[in-house]
């Protein structure tokens, strides 16, 4: 064979076991590429894992931080990823039920908008006489009172009417005096003696007769100054009376004044001429109107109230004091504000909370700070932007739950609602006998999904506090006192006769496999 036909052979020879081979073992190696391709993506995705947005507390999802650590409770913080937070609108305590639960419960939802609150001010009020008419009436003397022409009080007179009939010896002198002065022909005793008689306001006609006719009167008869009704009358037919008694009052009722009380939170809210209207039971249908015209610049202590003085005019003496009224005070409207029904708000000691309605089911419980009240609205000072939707019903039970980071376990079917108080083994490590108070390791306590852990808790008045010692191995009952505090109302020491014993202790809020019957872990 010649060269050339040689190197032809070779060439095809290898070829055919080039293409045996890539047949045999292509397969194999591809497998194995793949199979290291997908460890390297795999570590590559495993260097670089998902940072914490951020960490909270497992009982107080308000309770927020950028780094690990301890809730005040003494828990370790939980940390919050991406894909936990939900989008912007979840996060912690965002909760998430069925739509037939929704329709069950009954929620109903409502915007955050920005408008006028309404400033109406609804109080109630006392029909009073017009201080600034009202004229009391003393005498300047002593005397008797030898006739009263008023018989009691409410009886109305008129300006210029006699009102009584009074013998007074000081009376009798100053006459006599200007007698004597008028037969002397003294002017100045004359001017001193007619001086005398106005200050002890004898009526002016009195005078007149007495300069002409020179005859004493041993009875002087008082008029009343003005117009009115009478009020307050405290004398009758010889009486003794001297001068700073007030024997009686005359007030007018063409104009009168109710005194009405508004609370403190709307006291900025009111000011001088501000327009009223006013309603009485007693005149159903009928409305006056009338202005403020005084603030009182103190508040009352007991009912934390100021008091308003409104006027009315009453030409038709309808209005009556002492009536109660029904008033609507009409304050000026502020600017808009962002308001929310009223029966949206949670208020408590503490905080004032929203419950938020996300979409698609989920809720969550925010904090906000509220300003003014009106009949329907509540204002929101800061914590909720407009056009948020919040809950207006059923609220108070998806904020119990939103409260917590653990799931909505209440509101979903077949599950049993979380217990209020629990038996747990536990280990105090230290006692605060000042606060009743004690720093105990509890294990477990699967019914409200909490870890082993080391907290505080206070004790209850009724727990023998003296029978606690530290490092004791013990059963204790924790109860929910209100939201995020918790108090050892009961306890089981092993092998103590003084304790409570197991036979007594609910099986159904116990957790037997933390206990042991002989008092041994």
């Amino acid at each position: 064979m010649s060269k050339g036909a040689q190197v032809f052979v070779a060439i095809i020879a290898g070829a055919v076991i080039g293409a045996a081979a890539t047949y045999v073992f292509y397969p194999k190696i591809s497998g194995y590429l793949g199979h290291a391709n997908e460890q390297a993506v795999t570590a590559e995705s495993g260097s670089k894992e998902k940072e914490p947005l951020y960490w909270v507390a497992p009982m107080d999802p308000n309770y927020r931080r950028d780094k690990p650590g301890q809730s005040p409770m003494g828990m370790d913080l939980i940390p919050v990823y991406e894909e936990d937070a939900g989008g912007d609108d979840a996060g912690p305590g965002t909760i998430k039920i069925s739509p037939d639960v929704v329709n069950n419960l009954g929620v109903r939802t409502a915007n955050a908008e920005r408008k006028s609150l309404n400033s109406a001010i609804q109080t109630v009020g006392y029909v009073t006489y017009d201080e600034d008419q009202l004229v009391h009436i003393h005498p300047r003397v002593e005397g008797w009172v030898e006739k009263l022409y008023i018989k009691a009080s409410g009886d109305p007179v008129k300006k210029g009417q006699p009102l009584y009939d009074i013998y007074s010896p000081a009376l009798v002198n100053a006459q006599e005096e200007l007698i004597l002065a008028l037969d002397r022909k003294a002017t100045r005793l004359i001017s001193a003696a007619e001086d005398r008689l106005k200050s002890l306001r004898v009526p002016q006609s009195l005078i007149r007769e007495l300069k002409k006719n020179r005859k004493v009167r041993h009875t002087v008869t008082f008029f009343a100054p003005q117009s009115g009704v009478v009020d307050n009358l405290k004398i009758r037919q010889g009486f003794f009376v001297k001068p700073g008694l007030t024997i009686m009052s005359i007030g007018t009722l063409d104009q009168i004044w109710v005194e009405a009380e508004v609370f403190e939170r709307q006291a900025s809210l009111v000011a001088s001429n501000l327009p009223v209207t006013m309603s009485l039971d007693y005149l159903p249908g009928r409305e006056w109107r009338g202005t403020v015209d005084y603030v009182y610049p103190t508040l009352d202590p007991k009912t934390r109230t100021v008091r308003v003085r409104l006027r009315f005019d009453n030409q038709d003496h309808a209005l009556k004091p002492n009536m109660f009224a029904q008033v609507v005070i009409h304050a000026e409207s502020p600017k808009q504000s962002l308001l929310v029904p009223k029966e949206a708000v949670i208020r408590s000691g503490l905080s004032n909370r929203v419950v938020l309605a996300l979409g698609e089911g989920r809720f969550k419980s925010i904090n906000v700070k509220v300003g003014r009240f009106d009949e329907t609205y509540a204002e929101i000072l800061s914590g909720l932007s407009e056009g948020e939707k919040v809950v207006a019903s059923a609220q108070f039970m998806l904020d119990s739950e939103s409260s917590k980071t653990s799931d909505f376990k209440r509101m979903n079917h077949g599950e049993e609602s979380v217990p209020g108080n629990v038996w747990v083994s536990a280990t105090i490590n230290s006692l605060k006998k000042d606060h009743r108070m004690v720093n105990a390791t509890h294990k477990e306590i699967k019914a409200w999904d909490w870890p082993e852990m080391t907290m505080d808790f206070k004790v209850a008045e009724s727990v023998d506090f003296s029978t606690l010692q530290s490092e004791m191995e013990l059963h204790v009952e924790i109860t929910r006192i209100q939201e995020n505090q918790y108090e050892i109302t009961n306890i089981h020491i092993p092998g103590s006769d003084k304790s409570k014993s197991l036979d007594d202790l609910s099986f159904d809020d116990m957790d037997l496999d933390d206990m042991s019957l002989d008092g041994e872990e």
